[in-house]
């Protein structure tokens, strides 16, 4: 990955890195301090209604003490007939103000009943309230008909309650509706639900809430003080609970809920002020990015493309020098260095074409000194009136192997310094030109006595230097030769040719010794000729040239004492090449 791409993609990650922490954080504090500030709202208004209950409470004792001190009302239950106190009964209700009003005989019998300014006339009233309400002198709930009420009731005494005599009882009750929910809503600013006995009996909330909240209810006995979620539809509300009757009474609870969208909304204004804000770093950490860009890393760019030039060997390339003063100075260091290189590069060449033309002056001079001493000799002898016909010939023979040496070692310097030069191509044979170089090599001196042996030829025709891939493959040959005389005493050269989808390949087999481990590695430079006795070691890097100039080389495959084998490799790919650079009809092998 670029240095640029690494540093911008480094500021970004911090930028959204401490973007994402601190809205993390601010989200997390905000979200623990509204639910804290929710519990203790929730609180508060439970508090607030325990305190509105109380004081109706008091006021309900209170009112219930006055009737039941009324003298007409005591008058009114001295009277054995329940129509006489049934009918007689309507004016103190409406005096009570409440929204149930009852009467009791002294055994705590109902025996008038008043229910939001209704007589239940012809409705015996002791099916719908038990004799134990009466009897409980405190305020309690009581649930009538799905309606809750909260109630007192006192007794109607004949004289003073200690010694008079019991004439009954007097009940009244105020409604646990929404109309009072709604008082303690406003009062708590929230939601309030009243339950009995898992039944929503009084609530603010809409019609489709209490829908929603119906699916809660059987919930409510885990509820506690602290707050819990739920949700209503798609709002999100935080709720408590409370029982407000005792054991003996219906199971009355008070639930109390906040919107938690509603209290949040604030939070959500300051998300999006956060990612704004993140949003703007994300920005200026590009823009940041950008500017260290420009003056530090497309300077290191600069330096890179440089210091590649220098790799690929091109001691001339001009460094621009810009950016941070540290950059320059860099830049400055690498020039100097440059030049340095290309000094020492040029000593280098220098010394290693002297190096050269020495190692080539001396194989070169051996060489020729071998068969100019021949030639000398022989031609000395040749002078002598003594030697007779049989010796003169031999003698002639003698210097005719010279003279070829000598011409062969001339020819392979001239073809291997017009390596690389252009080339000319023709229309061949692959398997005319294996034959015809056979048949050279079978004059050679170096090759008496070798028995050569092939594989049928198939007919592989394409495009390419006559002469170099002849040369090529005769070096190949004589290198066989030489090495299977020095390794067996039946020697042998075995040659095949074929062809593939890709390559076309003549491979050379011989039963020599084999290729010393030591030479392996560098057996395809220029004058190694480790264990021949004759030869100076362009052979095989002449032939490796030429195969390369035709897309291919000269491979070693196989090496071990009586068995080497030499692959010389031509690319079709390339060969396809030189039909279009001689701009005539590719042929069916080339084009394959």
């Amino acid at each position: 990955m670029r240095m640029r791409t690494t540093l911008l993609l480094s500021f970004l990650s911090v930028s959204l890195g401490v973007a994402s922490l601190s809205l993390v954080i601010v989200h997390s504090i905000l979200q623990k301090q509204i639910r804290r500030d929710i519990s203790a709202g929730l609180q508060r208004s439970m508090d607030t209604f325990r305190n509105i209950q109380t004081q109706q409470e008091q006021t309900l004792r209170h009112e219930a003490s006055l009737l039941a001190a009324l003298p007409v009302l005591k008058s009114l239950m001295t009277t054995s007939d329940t129509l006489t106190i049934r009918d007689g009964a309507g004016p103190y209700y409406s005096l009570s103000g409440g929204d149930l009003f009852a009467l009791a005989d002294p055994n705590g019998t109902a025996v008038a009943l008043f229910e939001n300014g209704v007589s239940w006339d012809g409705v015996d009233p002791r099916s719908f309230i038990p004799a134990s309400v009466f009897a409980n002198p405190q305020e309690q709930y009581f649930l009538l008909r799905g309606r809750l009420y909260v109630i007192a009731a006192e007794p109607l005494y004949f004289g003073s309650a200690a010694a008079g005599t019991r004439l009954g009882y007097v009940l009244l009750g105020y409604s646990v509706n929404d109309r009072l929910a709604q008082e303690v809503s406003q009062v708590a600013s929230a939601e309030v639900v009243f339950c009995a006995n898992r039944m929503l009996v009084a609530t603010t909330l809409d019609q489709h809430s209490r829908v929603a909240f119906a699916q809660h209810v059987a919930a409510l006995d885990s509820y506690g003080a602290e707050g819990h979620d739920l949700w209503l539809g798609k709002e999100h509300f935080v709720g408590a609970s409370t029982l407000l009757s005792s054991p003996a009474d219906p199971a009355v609870r008070l639930v109390v809920l906040e919107s938690w969208d509603q209290s949040s909304r604030y939070l959500t204004r300051l998300n999006h002020a956060l990612l704004l804000l993140g949003a703007f770093l994300l920005v200026l950490s590009g823009l940041l990015a950008i500017y260290l860009s420009t003056t530090i890393t497309r300077p290191l760019d600069r330096l890179v493309a440089g210091a590649r030039a220098l790799g690929a060997g091109n001691f001339d390339y001009q460094l621009r020098r810009a950016g941070a003063r540290e950059i320059q100075e860099l830049g400055e260091a690498f020039d100097r260095m440059r030049r340095r290189l290309r000094d020492a590069q040029q000593e280098l060449l220098a010394a290693e074409r002297l190096a050269t033309i020495g190692q080539m002056a001396s194989s070169i001079s051996h060489d020729l000194r071998h068969y100019l001493s021949a030639v000398y000799a022989n031609a000395e002898f040749l002078g002598y009136d003594s030697a007779d016909p049989q010796e003169r010939l031999e003698l002639l023979a003698e210097i005719r192997h010279g003279v070829r040496g000598m011409t062969d070692l001339i020819e392979s310097l001239l073809l291997f310094s017009r390596t690389g030069q252009s080339m000319q191509f023709s229309w061949e044979s692959l398997s005319f030109l294996t034959e015809r170089s056979v048949a050279l090599v079978r004059a050679h001196p170096e090759a008496q006595n070798v028995r050569f042996s092939f594989d049928p030829m198939p007919q592989v025709d394409a495009w390419v230097d006559t002469l170099k891939i002849e040369r090529a493959i005769y070096n190949l040959l004589l290198n066989g030769c030489q090495a299977a005389r020095q390794g067996s005493a039946d020697p042998q050269v075995h040659i095949s040719l074929t062809e593939d989808t890709e390559w076309i390949s003549v491979r050379i087999a011989d039963n020599g010794p084999g290729v010393p481990e030591s030479i392996r590695v560098t057996l395809f430079q220029p004058f190694v000729s480790e264990g021949k006795p004759n030869g100076m070691g362009l052979g095989l890097a002449l032939a490796h040239k030429i195969a390369q100039e035709h897309g291919g080389g000269v491979m070693l495959e196989e090496s071990r004492p009586g068995r080497t084998v030499f692959r010389l490799a031509l690319a079709k790919s390339k060969l396809r090449q030189f039909a279009t650079a001689a701009q005539l009809p590719e042929s069916p092998v080339a084009a394959e």
